[in-house]
């Protein structure tokens, strides 16, 4: 396993500022970036992954795809966005079968821990807990790179 590194921590109080929060890594996002968004059901993880796809600028409305398990978000001229949810992927046979363009696109991926760390060398993970106590809508998140790519980056 690549080394790792802690590039960002906070407490995320709305849905408005997880939404800040996936702009502001967006903004460091290539082509080649493998990016994990880890989390229980209700987490923020699509709210985040709007974030992105709102500062990426992609086209269609990011949503959960929960359903159709990949979604491509084009961008004019630009690597697309393709946000996956490997929720009903048992392995990462069936990852690689969806044929995702890891290398020319900017990959999101929800619930892919374990089925992803051998597509690439480098990628990040967003992993985010909810306020267990159901007192607040407080999320804990923390962003982790591993491998070189991400050593130097700053959020």
């Amino acid at each position: 396993m690549p080394t790792s590194k802690i590039l960002f921590e906070a407490v995320i109080e709305t849905d408005a500022a997880m939404t800040e929060l996936g702009m502001r890594l967006a903004k460091e996002f290539q082509a080649g970036d493998l990016v994990l968004l880890v989390g229980p059901l209700g987490a923020g993880k699509t709210t985040l992954a709007r974030g992105i796809g709102k500062e990426l600028a992609v086209e269609g409305t990011v949503s959960s795809p929960t359903f159709v398990i990949a979604r491509t978000h084009k961008r004019a001229g630009k690597p697309s966005l393709v946000h996956v949810d490997a929720y009903r992927l048992n392995s990462a046979y069936e990852l690689d079968d969806l044929d995702i363009p890891f290398s020319t696109s900017i990959v999101l991926v929800e619930w892919g821990k374990g089925l992803t760390e051998d597509i690439a060398d480098s990628w990040l993970e967003v992993n985010i807990e909810r306020d267990q106590t159901g007192e607040t809508e407080d999320r804990k998140v923390s962003v982790v790179g591993f491998g070189e790519r991400w050593s130097e980056v700053k959020f």
